[in-house]
């Protein structure tokens, strides 16, 4: 294919232009003609303007080594019969007269153009407040209103230190997704909008179609006003002259009437990106902004007139979309076994939870609670037979149609909340605790929930400013300055937004979190430092479906983490909780343990607690904080393998590690002791769901249409107290192993049963299997929403 690249950057540097060489490159490997016309200058934030009674002139770029800005630029191109050269067009104009340039006055001799690439642009192009002034996306709907197919590609960069290895990555990425569009291109849709996130294994990443964030910049101007402190002779000599025919102060009228003048200023172009940004963190998931926060590549389809085309603007697209070999296909059935018009009680599921433990779990709830009539499984919203046909869908959170369920709130449901953050995110998790404690100071949260103390940090020296309000946190050291590590009170670090256990750290003192952090920040490799323009507010992740780990999580992340150091852009917000010391251990078991429940919150709002529980382990014996610490640089030398019981940090098989809870021998845990600790964990969700959903209802905003399975983690202490450690959405249960699955399986029949099947009104089949009949409801809260 003939491909021409235009861009608002200029020609290649790593300066101003880091990303067009390397997509060139990788596009001609791939075997496609590519023409290059791109501004002799950058052109950002010029839109699809022209310069009107301006001659554009060219001149020939001849790229050099790939990143090391050793190309040439000359007034005249190449002669005809000179050694064959790669050879580029600059031209002093805008990204759109680099396609009407490139479009019919060069490369007529290579064949029609069949597609104009506007890219790749150095930095983001999401959301309307950027798209409606980038000179990339100009660039393409210059060449979709001269009736050419046209992609805007953009690459939203984290750091400026450009890694050729992500960089690559990203164009690799492109090709494959300029040769699918190109491929499959919607039939109203004239250009495509893509945001791919320089992100290492960003080939490995979601593809998501979205629709474009309708966002707005808040009051106040984006120009900053500047001193005009540089001036030609001409402008000083006029300023002498001007204020020598003033004569003072006194008016030209000389009766000393003040005469209101205009101030001479300059102005520097200074936009808001933070108005970008908190728009993003408060819109709802499914759009671009969304998308690239995630870490997702984002494809958005447009028309020339800045509307999103009839085309899908929801869920993943799959370059190659074929049913994965480790997860059961869905069966579609055929017009002959199925009729387009079913029974009342019937409806159709899509069920794409993209997990091989869980999926096949889900499909035999179904089978096992429904009769074979009273649901029919598809794999695309496109089959429903009509939009506001009954329709179940239970996948990853960001496959989920949330204009779907918002526009069809009676027939629609699926399988999580929009927005919950009040509930699974740490530092929210204890302003929700906190605020609903003060206003019922005898609630279940004040004696089962360890207070937090709430700080953010970017970087280590600012530590000690951040901490100025952390009272309490104050107070213990002051307590403990002349105190023995025995003697003090010991602290928990959690990162607010961590997984996997990542940064979670033991300490006593100022000096030893302070340490904490100086040694965070010499591990944290150079990439990580965040651009100040491109740095996102990291509360904008806050509807990720993956659930966090803590002191006590027994689940796991998504990615693979190199080393255990802060990446402080996804790290910044912290909390500080009293370590829950001595914990409950069993006779003949050492090892400290936390309890893992799952809990059903439905519609506004039901919650349920399923009540076989798991007892996860911690790898090693406990032993106090302070045993485990030695006086050189703490967090080096701290052992947290005997107080974290998050199985994703033991190595090898988790044997021993995962029990089912009221399974634990009763000479280690007596029944009656297990019932108890049971009724604090019922009272606790109960409690904290509702504290969310009332006190927090911003950051948990419960629809009548949805349901969403959570695991909440609670630690024992010696004296019997339940503690909620944290709670997580989308829970990973592939650590509860295989020879519990039944257990799981017996949640999801129990989801299923509960959820599904009152709301659908469909009758469950008759059936004992394990964990049936175990949900218990523990809270009806009628908020009012229909």
């Amino acid at each position: 294919m003939h491909i021409l690249v235009v861009n608002d950057d200029g020609p290649p540097s790593n300066q101003s232009s880091p990303y067009v060489h390397s997509l060139v490159k990788s596009l001609q490997e791939a075997g496609h003609i590519v023409s290059v016309v791109l501004p002799h200058t950058q052109r950002s934030w010029i839109g699809k303007a022209h310069i009107i009674g301006q001659t554009v002139k060219p001149t020939y770029f001849r790229p050099g080594t790939l990143h090391q800005d050793d190309g040439t630029t000359h007034s005249r191109p190449l002669p005809a019969g000179a050694k064959e050269q790669e050879e580029w067009v600059l031209v002093d104009g805008t990204p759109a007269s680099c396609v009407q340039i490139g479009l019919y006055h060069f490369f007529q001799d290579r064949g029609p153009i069949d597609l104009v690439v506007s890219g790749p642009n150095y930095g983001r192009n999401s959301t309307a407040v950027f798209s409606l002034s980038s000179g990339t996306l100009g660039g393409a709907l210059e060449a979709a209103v001269c009736k050419r197919r046209a992609i805007a590609l953009s690459y939203a960069f984290f750091s400026r230190n450009h890694d050729p290895e992500i960089i690559a990555g990203a164009s690799k990425l492109s090709v494959k997704l300029i040769d699918y569009l190109y491929a499959n291109w919607g039939k109203e849709v004239d250009l495509y909008s893509v945001n791919v996130p320089l992100l290492e294994g960003v080939e490995g990443n979601k593809i998501m179609w979205t629709n474009m964030l309708q966002n707005y910049w808040s009051e106040g101007s984006c120009f900053q006003e500047v001193v005009d402190e540089e001036g030609d002779a001409d402008e000083e000599e006029q300023k002498l002259r001007e204020r020598e025919g003033q004569g003072g102060d006194e008016g030209a009228n000389g009766e000393g009437e003040k005469v209101m003048r205009h101030k001479h200023k300059h102005f520097k172009w200074a936009p808001r990106f933070t108005d970008v940004y908190k728009s993003v963190e408060d819109a709802p998931p499914g759009n671009d902004g969304w998308a690239v926060k995630e870490g997702y590549t984002s494809v958005t389809p447009l028309k020339a007139n800045f509307m999103h085309a009839a085309a899908q603007t929801e869920g993943e697209l799959k370059l190659n979309p074929r049913p994965s070999p480790t997860l059961p296909a869905v069966e579609t059935p055929t017009l002959s076994e199925s009729q387009p018009f079913k029974t009342k009680n019937h409806f159709y599921a899509l069920i794409n939870y993209e997990d091989a433990y869980v999926q096949p779990l889900i499909l035999e709830a179904l089978k096992a609670r429904f009769t074979p009539d009273s649901y029919t499984l598809i794999s695309s919203l496109s089959e429903l037979p009509t939009p506001s046909t009954p329709f179940l869908q239970i996948s990853s959170y960001e496959s989920l149609p949330f204009e779907q369920i918002l526009s069809h709130p009676t027939s629609s449901l699926i399988n999580a909340y929009i927005i919950r953050k009040a509930l699974i995110r740490k530092h929210y998790l204890s302003t929700t605790a906190y605020n609903w404690t003060t206003k019922n100071p005898s609630s279940i949260l004040a004696t089962n929930i360890k207070p937090a103390c709430e700080f953010e940090v970017d970087y280590a020296e600012f530590l000690d400013d951040a901490l100025v309000e952390a009272w309490e946190l104050q107070e213990s050291w002051r307590k403990g300055e002349e105190l023995s590590k025995e003697e003090r009170e010991w602290w928990i670090l959690k990162p607010g937004m961590s997984d996997r256990g990542q940064g979670i750290r033991l300490f006593s003192s100022e000096e030893e979190l302070q340490g904490i952090f100086d040694e965070w920040e010499a591990e944290r490799p150079d990439s990580d430092d965040e651009n100040e323009d491109e740095d996102e507010d990291e509360d904008e992740n806050e509807e990720t479906a993956t659930g966090k780990a803590s002191e006590a999580d027994g689940k796991g992340g998504n990615e693979e983490k190199e080393g255990d150091f802060i990446v402080t852009s996804h790290l910044r917000h912290f909390i500080a909780q009293p370590y829950i010391h001595p914990p409950l251990l069993l006779p003949g078991n050492p090892r400290k343990f936390h309890i893992r429940t799952y809990v059903l919150a439905l519609g506004s709002l039901k919650v349920y607690v399923y009540k076989p529980m798991l007892a996860l382990f911690a790898a090693t014996p406990y032993v106090p904080p302070w045993s485990s610490t030695t006086t050189s640089t703490f967090s080096n030398t701290t052992d947290l393998s005997p107080h974290l019981t998050n199985t994703c940090l033991q190595t090898g098989a988790h044997d021993g590690s995962v029990h089912s809870f009221f399974s634990l021998p009763d000479s280690q845990l007596p029944p009656s002791q297990k019932e108890d600790i049971f009724a604090q964990i019922c009272a606790t969700t109960s409690e904290v769901f509702e504290a969310a959903a009332r006190g927090m209802s911003v950051h948990f905003q419960t629809l009548p249409n949805a349901f969403e399975v959570f695991g909440l983690d609670f630690l024992v202490d010696e004296r019997g107290t339940a503690w909620l450690l944290e709670c997580n959405a989308f829970p990973d249960f592939r650590q509860t192993g295989e020879e519990l699955k039944g257990l799981v399986g017996g949640l999801w029949r129990e989801v299923v049963g509960v959820a599904v099947g009152g709301f659908f009104g469909v009758e469950g089949v008759e059936g004992k299997g394990e964990g049936e009949g175990e949900m218990v409801l523990v809270r009806d809260v009628d908020l009012g929403r229909r």
